[in-house]
């Protein structure tokens, strides 16, 4: 028998993780990340950007996950990122680089808390945070393209992160 989100065993749960959108604009992409952001029980999902708009597309795929997230819209990711550093979290971005190390190398603790930070759809995070970053993982790929949907690689991400917090 197919379990239902009412009859399932989940033990409700929230992870020290605050994800940190950089110019993530694609209303369906933002509606995706309040799913996960819920699914994943990370503690707040910040969108930034001049103009983030949570208008009915986005909604249609958020499936009401919105109303139970909890979540703030800046302007600026970088002044984020930065806030949350001088917080004492570890700033950890989502980005193919020269020095990103694959995510599954990574020891994740929940000795700091987590902001992870992941990239517009077109030009990834910005250089100034891969500046503050304390990490900069990637996702291995094995085809020909050099990069996926931000909310799938997002969807990896926490998957990995909070299997480990576990």
């Amino acid at each position: 028998m197919q379990l239902t989100h009412y009859n399932t065993n989940f033990k409700k749960r929230t992870f020290p993780i605050t994800l940190i959108c950089d110019n993530v604009t694609n209303a369906p992409n933002i509606g995706s990340l309040f799913r996960i952001a819920d699914a994943f029980g990370i503690e707040k999902l910040i969108l930034c950007g001049e103009n983030i708009q949570l208008g009915r597309k986005m909604a249609k795929t958020s499936r009401a996950t919105e109303k139970v997230v909890n979540y703030e819209i800046l302007e600026s990711a970088s002044e984020a990122a930065e806030s949350l550093k001088n917080k004492g979290y570890q700033i950890i971005s989502l980005e193919i680089t020269e020095s990103s190390q694959p995510i599954h190398t990574i020891q994740f603790t929940e000795e700091k808390p987590i902001a992870l930070v992941i990239g517009d759809e077109n030009f990834g995070v910005s250089e100034h945070i891969l500046n503050i970053s304390d990490n900069i993982i990637h996702i291995n790929m094995f085809g020909q393209n050099s990069s996926m949907n931000v909310v799938q690689a997002t969807n990896i991400a926490l998957y990995e992160i909070t299997k480990q917090l576990l």
